[in-house]
């Protein structure tokens, strides 16, 4: 019989993990203690926040038994993960994705992750009937030529900029015209809509994060998304694939949003400048991330690697950093995302 793997959740102020008798025990607030067997069961993931207490027993045999250790603020922030030693073991998969990188490889990876995001994309767009990108840009992406990455991704860039502005500009028609922006704007957005898109893509990137580092890939060494101190660069590549995921449930999220769910805060935009802007109330704001944890546990009908005709959505991104892993050490001859609502 198969062990059930388990994923611990401490989010409540007071709550203490630690070791005993071969267990894991977690106690809450109020003093209830659930127990975990180590050997009965497979504990896949460990989730402390801000406000939880653990015992050095515990991190060091959650750090002997590699298992996955998250830590996050109390809002679900992830600001760091324990690691094992032997984890940058692995040192193959990244020296193939440096060697990639200055390679037609890399140029193949970086079409991949423009192909798909469109994709994802047509679906959405057929789901609620508006018109999709048709399948020319595949054609278009996949005979560009040039001698280097960096012209490339220029071209991609370019490419994927337009087929997005007229994906947004429909999908948010769908939405109440109280909420509805005008267009889509990223970094440092004033309307409270392009805010909740902007913080679910925070939370997505975390998840990607972390699935970059269970396959042992380098998080800031992308494809697509250029190099630079701080940047994630591969972390933005691979979100790319998974954007659409996020966009249907907002589509249906948003609709349920008026004007008045809405703060404005005031916020310094320059040295010497104030701004305004509209984000969703603090009340709506922790509902949004609840149910955003929900999106990422929902199953999609995509088979798993090895077993299982389903599986939920954040193993699929797990997956896919293994898959793109294997294919940057030559292990699988193609990489394609899978890619489904």
């Amino acid at each position: 019989m198969k062990s059930k793997t388990e994923k611990l959740v401490l989010d409540g102020y007071g709550s203490y993990l630690g070791m005993e008798k071969g267990c894991f025990i977690v106690r809450d607030s109020y003093d209830k203690v659930e127990r975990y067997p180590l050997f009965e069961k497979e504990i896949g993931e460990v989730v402390l926040k801000s406000g939880n207490a653990v015992s050095t027993g515990a991190l060091a045999s959650l750090g002997f038994w590699d298992i996955d250790v998250m830590i996050m603020t109390q809002r679900g922030r992830p600001v760091a993960m324990l690691k094992s030693l032997d984890d940058d073991s692995h040192v193959k998969t990244r020296l193939c994705q440096y060697e990639a990188y200055n390679s037609p490889k890399g140029i193949t990876i970086a079409k991949q992750f423009v192909i798909s995001k469109l994709e994802g994309q047509n679906l959405v767009l057929k789901k609620y009937g508006l018109r999709n990108h048709g399948f020319s840009f595949k054609e278009k992406i996949e005979n560009l030529e040039g001698e280097s990455l960096d012209t490339i991704r220029a071209r991609l860039h370019g490419i994927e900029r337009r087929y997005s502005a007229r994906y947004f500009n429909q999908i948010f028609g769908l939405l109440p015209e109280s909420i509805r922006p005008e267009h889509r704007k990223g970094f440092k957005a004033y309307d409270g809509t392009n805010n909740i898109f902007n913080l679910a893509y925070e939370m997505l990137s975390w998840k990607v994060h972390r699935a970059l580092i269970k396959a042992k890939l380098e998080p800031y060494l992308g494809f697509l998304h250029s190099v630079q101190y701080g940047k994630p660069s591969l972390v933005c590549d691979f979100m790319e694939l998974y954007r659409y995921l996020i966009d249907d449930f907002l589509i249906e999220y948003c609709r349920g949003l008026s004007a008045k769910d809405f703060i404005v805060k005031t916020e310094i935009s320059t040295r010497k400048k104030k701004g305004k802007r509209q984000y969703l109330s603090n009340k709506r704001t922790r509902d949004l991330m609840k149910n955003l944890e929900f999106l990422f546990e929902l199953t999609v009908d995509i088979p798993r690697i090895k077993f299982g005709k389903k599986q939920s959505a954040e193993t699929l991104i797990n997956e896919e950093g293994l898959l793109l892993a294997k294919f940057l050490r030559n292990e699988r001859k193609k990489w394609k995302p899978r890619i489904r609502l």
